[in-house]
Formats: C-alpha cells, sequence, structure tokens
C-alpha cells in the first residue's frame, strides 16, 4: 500500500519545551486519518511540519515522496490546509475569497468546481457576502472550499469542527468521506472522541507522543479493565465520593454520568451503600463499554 506521509523519530522543540517527541507514523493512501488529544498535545506542530512551516529539530518526514524539509517547495502546491483558526479574508466576499485561492495555486474555480461542488453548493446562495459575515459552519465549509480548490493530494486539517453546531460538524464528516472518491487523503486533528469513529485509522497523542495507532473499533477493544457507569443527581458530590472510595481505580465524568474501574477489576458491592451513606440516594450504576476516551484516559 503507497504511503503518503511516513514520520520516523520526528523531535520538535521551542526553547525549554519539547513540543514533539519521538514521533513514528505512517498514512496510507486514501485514508482519512485523525489525530486524537487533548489542546496542548502536539497536534497543530505536527501538522505544521507536514505542511512545512515547521522544520523538524530531529528525526525524518516524508510527504507524498519528498522530504518535508528539502521538498518544501514542490509538496506546497499538493497540500491543502485547513488551520485550526479561520484565516481567509473576512473582508472578502465567499466568491474573492475562492477566487483569490485558485489565483494563487494557479487554477481557477471552473476547472475544480466538480471537487468543491457538494460542500461549496451550501454557500453558494451567500457567495457575495463577507467572509467575516459568515456563520461558523458556512466560514467552515468556505474554509474547506479553499483549500481543495486546486486539487490537493493531501488535505492536512486542524482542529476543523471545534466551535461548530453538531448538524454542521456531520454534515461536514459526510463531506470528507465523499472526498475518497477523488483519490484525496485526509489527515484531521480533533478533541471529539465522537469523530475519531469515523477515522480509518486513529493517532491518540499526548505531551507530544504518539501512544497508538490503530483503527478505532480496535483501539476501544483494546480496553483491559471492567467499566461501570454512575449516574446521580448530584454530579460533583458524586464524582467526589467516588473517588475516595478505596476499592476504585478510576473515576472520570463522562456526559451525565461518571465512568468508574474497580483496582482488583471486580465491583464492589458495598458501593450502593457507600453512595447512600454520602447522602447521594438515587444512584444507578450499570456496566458499560468503553470508548476511545476511556482507552485515552488508560493509556495516560
Amino acid at each position: 500500500m503507497h504511503k503518503v506521509i511516513e514520520s520516523s523519530g520526528i523531535e520538535k522543540r521551542f526553547g525549554s519545551v519539547q513540543a514533539l517527541s519521538d514521533i513514528n507514523f505512517d498514512v496510507n493512501e486514501g485514508e482519512i486519518f485523525g489525530f486524537i488529544g487533548p489542546d496542548g498535545a502536539g497536534k497543530t506542530t505536527l501538522f505544521r511540519l507536514i505542511t512545512t512551516l515547521l522544520v523538524p529539530d530531529a528525526g525524518k518526514m516524508t510527504v507524498l515522496g519528498l522530504d518535508v524539509v528539502s521538498g518544501y517547495k514542490e509538496l506546497r502546491k499538493k497540500i491543502g490546509y485547513m488551520p485550526g483558526r479561520f484565516s481567509l479574508y473576512e473582508d472578502l466576499s465567499v466568491e474573492e475569497n475562492l477566487n483569490f485561492y485558485a489565483t494563487v495555486f494557479g487554477t481557477t474555480v471552473k476547472a475544480n468546481y466538480n471537487l468543491i461542488s457538494d460542500i461549496y453548493s451550501h454557500i453558494e446562495p451567500f457567495k457575495r457576502r463577507l467572509a467575516g459575515n459568515l456563520s461558523g459552519g458556512m466560514k467552515q465549509k468556505l474554509a474547506l472550499s479553499c483549500a481543495l480548490i486546486h486539487k490537493p493530494s493531501l488535505l492536512v486539517l486542524d482542529e476543523p469542527t471545534t466551535g461548530v453546531d453538531a448538524v454542521s460538524r456531520a454534515e461536514f464528516w459526510e463531506m470528507l468521506k465523499n472526498l475518497r472518491q477523488h483519490n484525496i487523503t485526509v489527515i484531521v486533528s480533533t478533541p471529539y472522541m465522537d469523530e475519531a469513529m469515523r477515522c480509518n485509522r486513529v493517532a491518540l497523542i499526548q505531551n507530544g507522543k504518539i501512544m497508538l495507532v490503530d483503527e478505532p473499533e480496535r483501539v476501544k477493544d483494546g480496553f483491559t479493565k471492567m467499566l461501570f457507569s454512575v449516574k446521580a443527581t448530584e454530579k460533583y458530590q458524586l464524582i467526589k465520593a467516588l473517588r475516595v472510595f478505596p476499592g476504585i481505580d478510576t473515576a472520570y465524568p463522562f456526559g451525565d454520568s461518571v465512568h468508574i474501574t474497580f483496582t482488583d477489576n471486580i465491583f464492589d458491592n458495598s458501593l450502593p451503600e457507600y453512595l447512600k451513606s454520602c447522602g447521594i440516594a438515587d444512584a444507578t450504576i450499570s456496566e458499560t463499554k468503553a470508548g476511545i476516551e476511556d482507552r485515552f484516559l488508560e493509556l495516560m
């Protein structure tokens, strides 16, 4: 299988801060490859290395068969990059932004319209509106259209759905899936664990290190302990009580519940009575399946 990205021993420092340490991974042609991790994990720094905006301090990385240092001029013609922060010209209209980016890459909107039609059709009725006056979801679609207008071989998306409503997020991921028919490889970073399930493979990254690379389902299946979900009206009180219960190993909030594991990997039958003694009379406890976030926390 053809490798679009190959990274070996990549390191990057900013002064005394080790932003990336011994980064090793590869991305296959046609994949949607996700980097999953919290803010400050190193995702943006890594993406800037991939897009030749930064130079690694050590290690080697090739993208589309070219070295990211010596081949940067050629690479920039073949990569589409959508940074985390909206970076288009807010005082230009939708149409003007798109035409500008097409011109920069020596093409036209007409030449590659078929590539962006599914995305751009959502905002084309507002093509004369200034980009700064668009909603979050519409800005996202315009930025993606601009990143694709030169028909890149690799599309790099840094947290593209952060701060966007749930409907727009779902639409965005459907658009990414449809890009595979154009032989475009996608790498995307996200703090949302549910979006990880839409990727072909994911890398879990924390403190500048990759902890695991695998298919999303296999990541979940790697969780090693029995997992239980606990719910109660007073969630904050519930978390405090669970974290001091002697038999509990971990207790993390997940939505309206708290996920817990036990030190001996056996449910402690005294837990319900203990919670009642803490003034939590309405607690419900059930066994549950681990998600990617549970596995992420276990690896940490």
